[in-house]
Formats: structure tokens, sequence, C-alpha cells
């Protein structure tokens, strides 16, 4: 039986052992309960895998979607929730409610969403910026948190002239969250480019007493081990790599256990993860013809690569039953073999160079008397 290579040394999360150490990153509207599913079935278990972000003024008011966010499957564990906040006593409330309702085992803070709806309210990747409101939220997760491990996610900085990530990760060790994952790249970047994995290095040297992820261009299963080596990190974070290949976690197990088993599908098994996936969105969600709108959006990351004519994605992309998606998945050339180049990049790769802030916000890293209660958003995602 295979072991986890003796170099890679295991994640610890608090009381949870992350083995091999890789994390499923937290996506608006995608890592849902069904998606994760996916990954986690893939993997055989092994891994963590976030929800996807929850503001936390929605789950304090109980907002009908959000609970229905937060939902997971019993078979999932550790249950792993991101939340997203700007004001400290909101975030303490949120984090409290998780711990006396047993919602979750595991949470994670949300300070790497570069969404224009997000910073311009100062929060996701504008919020580290102001070092006292970012001390503010975590001591009132933390504190809040009881026995259960508080992580952070977050980007290097707002842009070039304005770094935070150093700042931010000395912070976090004194407030006494558990680890920090780090995307390097900035705000301004958003997708765009090359993620920086030397900031991941300079990271992990700046705060040695707590585990450091990875974040940022592992794009199939050997980056990962190769991060981890290049940047002397605790474990990686994978996010728009796996859209449209849940199997890249079985991928990811395998690199990580020295053997040499990577899955290249053809398109016969990519269709029938394709028609799982909108059936467990369909009984997740209650609505088979909603579960199938909400898989729309993963056509074309599922399909990326392969021959299928215009017209057919087409129709494929404004299907609304599975009868229907799983009748014209059968008309296309199913013994298609895993395309090359599909293992590369895929999901939002432009960049934007204009960060959307709130006035002033720049001005001084020390002040944060603009920052309102009211800027916490009244829905989830982001």
């Amino acid at each position: 039986m295979t072991t986890l290579a003796p170099s890679l040394p295991l994640l610890r999360i608090g009381p949870h052992t992350v083995q091999p150490p890789v994390v499923l990153a937290p996506m608006a509207g995608i890592t849902n309960a069904p998606f994760r599913t996916l990954c986690r079935e893939f993997s055989g278990g092994k891994g963590l895998f976030v929800s996807e972000m929850i503001t936390t003024r929605a789950l304090v008011e109980r907002n009908e979607k959000t609970m229905q966010l937060i939902h997971f499957d019993a078979s999932e564990t550790p249950r792993s929730i991101q939340l997203y906040g700007v004001d400290p006593v909101t975030v303490g409330k949120a984090v409290r409610m998780i711990v006396d309702e047993d919602l979750a085992d595991h949470i994670d803070l949300n300070f790497g969403c570069p969404v224009p709806k997000v910073t311009r309210k100062g929060g996701g990747s504008a919020l580290p910026y102001k070092r006292p409101l970012l001390r503010a939220i975590l001591n009132q997760a933390v504190s809040n948190a009881g026995d259960l491990p508080v992580t952070i996610k977050m980007r290097k900085g707002i842009d070039d002239d304005h770094m935070t990530y150093l700042d931010a990760g000395r912070i976090a060790v004194e407030e006494g969250v558990t680890a920090v994952a780090l995307h390097g790249r900035t705000a301004a970047q958003h997708y765009g480019g090359t993620a920086d994995w030397d900031a991941i290095a300079r990271l992990k040297e700046h705060v040695p007493e707590i585990p450091v992820l990875g974040n940022g261009d592992i794009w199939c299963a050997d980056d990962a081990p190769r991060m981890m080596r290049e940047t002397g990190c605790d474990g990686v974070v994978v996010g728009r790599g796996c859209l449209g290949r849940p199997w890249l976690f079985g991928d990811l197990v395998s690199a990580f256990e020295g053997t040499e088993t990577r899955q290249a599908p053809e398109l016969r098994k990519v269709a029938e993860v394709m028609l799982r996936h909108a059936t467990l969105l369909g009984e997740w969600i209650g609505d088979e013809t909603r579960g199938v709108i909400d898989f729309r959006k993963h056509v074309a990351w599922y399909l990326k690569g392969f021959s299928v004519g215009s017209e057919m994605r087409k129709k494929l992309a404004i299907t609304s039953s599975l009868a229907e998606l799983g009748g014209q998945l059968q008309e296309l050339d199913l013994d298609q073999p895993w395309p090359d180049g599909a293992d590369g990049p895929r999901g939002r790769t432009s960049g934007n160079n204009r960060v959307v802030l709130p006035d002033g916000w720049l001005k001084d890293p020390y002040d944060c008397a603009g920052v309102s209660p009211d800027a916490e958003l009244d829905t989830s995602g982001g």
C-alpha cells in the first residue's frame, strides 16, 4: 500500500489532519455540497473541502439561501465553512452561532476575494490594508470559536504599491489563527498573469509558527508537490484548476503518494460525470430544472479541449432537464480521448488593473473610521 511521501509533512489544521495536504478553494457558486461530493469521491475522502463563501450577516440573520449553502453532507468530515465579513461584532456572532449550533468543524475567513461588489465595501482582498480592522475581526473570530480552528485566505495585497500579506500574516499569528493561505496575486491582478510563488515562500519565512498554504496556478497534480518543494509551504489550495475536472483530486492524492497514476478520461467518462453533477445539483436544490440550469456554467469547463461544435455547445448551455442534457451528451463523439493541453489554465484568466475601493480607503492603513457595519453584504457569495 502506497503511503505519503516521507519528504512531505502532514498538514494539521487544529485537531484535523489533512492528508495529503490539499484543500479545495472556496469558490462562490461552485464549491457547494454537490461539487464537494464529486471532488471528495474522486479523492477517496482525502483532503479538505471548503464551502463557498458565506456572508456573516446573512448567516446571523438566517437568510434562507445562506442556510442552504451551509448544509453539509453526512459524509463530510471535517465540515469546513468559509465566512466573509467586515464588521468584527457580526463576524463574532456568526462564529459563535456556528459553534453553538454545531454547524462546522473548521472556519476559514475570506480576505482574498477581488470582485468589485466585495472590495467596494472594504471586504475581501481590500480589508487587510486596514490593519486594526483585520486584527479586530480575527480577535472576535478566534475568541468566539472555542475549540474550532480558524484559518484565513488572503492575497498579496491590493496592488504592487499596497502589499499587505506579511503584516496580515503576522497579525494572524498574534491573534491565534491556526493557518494562513496565500493566493500569490494582488487584487488588481484578479486572475491574470502568473501567481507569485516567491511571495508564498516569503510568507512562510515570515510566519514559521503556523502552517502556510499556497494558492495559485496549480493546473495539474504535479504542480502541487512542486509548489511545496519550491516555497516550503505546508500545503496547497486548489481553485480554478479543478473546474470541470473534479477528478483532479484523485490525481493529487496519487502525486503526493508518489504514484504515476493520472486520470485522463475520454469524453464518455466526462459526460457521465457531467450528468451526475447536474443530478446532484437538482437533488440539493430540490428542483431538477433549477439544478440543470445551475449546472450550465460548468459545461464549458468540462468540455475544454474536446471537439464539440459551437452549435452543440450552445444547446448544452441552454438545457433545462436531465433527460435533455443526457440526450445531447449522447450525440457527442464520446470516444474522444482526453485532449492535449486540457490540463492547463481554466476559468477566469484576465487581469483587472483597477480595484474598486471605498472612498479614501488607501489614505491611511490605520484609519478605520469609514468602515460601517452596513458594509456587510446581505446576501452570500462573491
